[in-house]
């Protein structure tokens, strides 16, 4: 990260800078008075609160500088009309300053993880920055990319959205030379519509890329695949199921925890191994090795780097406490993800307890979306616990998929789910905690875990 002056991050976003504060200079910035570091530049947002309203407190614990849209005061400012989109500016001002290769990582289920996965195998050969944890939006993202040391080579972004124009609008900002869409699922699909509206919404990332950039695409998706004919020679398909994608996954198998896969490209076959479960992975991964080979990463490289990868906090942690083990996937949840959740829950040994919670932003399809993971409740485990305003759905697919009543309960209270589940559970028992953001289902799982 370099320092900017206020001067030319004004001259970016069109805004305007005391003379005598022209030269003033900033590392970084930040929309949290209480995160702030010494020498950001602190963005007053206009949100529930006023970010305006914090310009003090930023400025005591050492804010070089405020982005604002009113300075009622003598202090290093930058005055915009709209502070958002001036953070977006500047950004993309310093994207293109530091002129690093940029790979912006977008779809309905895995972004994190195939971020993550894409990182570490070009950290083998490239110096890579990348988005941490949930930076993934209009606000995030930006303050992500100021972030970012001057000698990054590659960026990787991962880009979220769940409205339309809000994929356009972070690719603006990132301006990605490769895209990586993962896959088209449910999510979101309450504000988009249908599939074919959420696949319109990702395709926006394309708005944002030079005309010779790669578009990588999850080959195994239909909606994805559909689309070959008309991105012609910039597509580059991955896939498991697909024989006639660009990299192909064979030879998946499964032994002590661990994922075992090749990857075939170009004639080779690169040999990888991933200290994960559930072959959804596999295609997270064959994106990750897609942008490697693009981008000149060698075969052992590769390989080494996916053998070493640890997935995020919250995605998919197995461990073993006071005698159960635990499957803690709380991040996030959709249809699919909760699909594949249950599937590595369904291959455990043990008694499997599914405590699941609502997964949101579904819309009309919410109703329809989780009687059907009830059903697969019933398939893959042998108790579910169900909380939100949908458990009884999840409730009603898993009776009528053959679980028996005495071993399918639903809550709408985070403490009677917890006092129920400690009187269910037994030492032994494998539980799967998994439900959308909203749901704060990890809360539930440290409630469990308390003496």
């Amino acid at each position: 990260m370099g320092r900017i002056t206020l001067s030319q991050a004004a001259k970016w976003c069109g805004g305007s800078v005391d003379s005598k504060y022209k030269d003033i200079t900033f590392l970084g910035a930040n929309n949290d008075s209480r995160k702030i570091e010494k020498d950001q530049l602190f963005i007053a947002l206009q949100g529930e609160r006023d970010g305006h309203d914090f310009i003090p407190a930023a400025l005591q614990k050492g804010a070089a500088a405020v982005l604002c849209t009113h300075c009622d005061g003598d202090f290093p400012a930058i005055v915009v009309e709209d502070t958002r989109l001036a953070l977006g500016k500047i950004a993309r001002g310093e994207r293109e300053r530091i002129g690093m290769k940029v790979v912006g990582i977008t779809g309905s289920v895995g972004k994190s993880t195939t971020k993550e996965m894409v990182s570490a195998v070009l950290s083998s050969t490239y110096k890579v920055s990348k988005t941490p944890a949930n930076h993934n939006n209009d606000i995030g993202m930006p303050m992500a990319i100021l972030t970012m040391p001057e000698d990054t080579e590659v960026a990787v972004l991962e880009m979220g959205m769940n409205h339309f124009r809000e994929i356009a609008y972070l690719a603006s900002i990132g301006k990605p030379d490769i895209a990586v869409i993962i896959n088209i699922g449910t999510m979101h699909i309450e504000h988009l519509g249908s599939m074919e509206g959420i696949l319109k919404a990702k395709l926006e990332i394309l708005e944002g890329m030079p005309a010779d950039g790669a578009i990588i695409l999850n080959g195994d998706d239909p909606l994805l695949w559909n689309q070959r004919e008309e991105l012609k020679e910039r597509a580059v398909y991955f896939a498991v199921r697909n024989p006639e994608a660009d990299v192909t996954g064979s030879d998946v198998s499964h032994a002590a925890d661990r994922l075992s896969f090749a990857a075939n490209t170009a004639g080779k076959a690169i040999p990888v191994t991933l200290n994960l479960e559930g072959e959804h992975y596999v295609l997270d991964a064959l994106a990750a090795v897609t942008v490697g080979v693009r981008l000149g990463v060698t075969p052992e490289n590769i390989t080494k780097s996916l053998g070493a990868f640890r997935n995020m906090e919250g995605r998919q942690e197995i461990f073993e406490k006071n005698g159960f083990t635990i499957i803690s996937d709380c991040y996030n949840a959709g249809p699919e993800s909760m699909t594949a959740a249950l599937t590595v829950l369904g291959n455990r040994a043990g008694r499997r307890v599914a405590v699941l919670g609502d997964m949101l932003e579904l819309g009309v399809c919410s109703d329809a979306e989780h009687y059907k993971i009830g059903r697969v409740a019933a398939e893959k485990a042998d108790m579910l616990l169900a909380y939100g305003d949908h458990s009884l759905r999840l409730l009603y697919g898993a009776i009528t998929g053959g679980m028996s009543q005495d071993m399918a309960r639903a809550f709408t209270d985070k403490e009677k789910l917890v006092q129920a589940l400690k009187q269910m559970a037994k030492p032994g028992d494998v539980l799967l905690f998994k439900g959308s953001r909203g749901m704060q289902m990890e809360k539930v799982l440290e409630k469990f875990l308390e003496d």
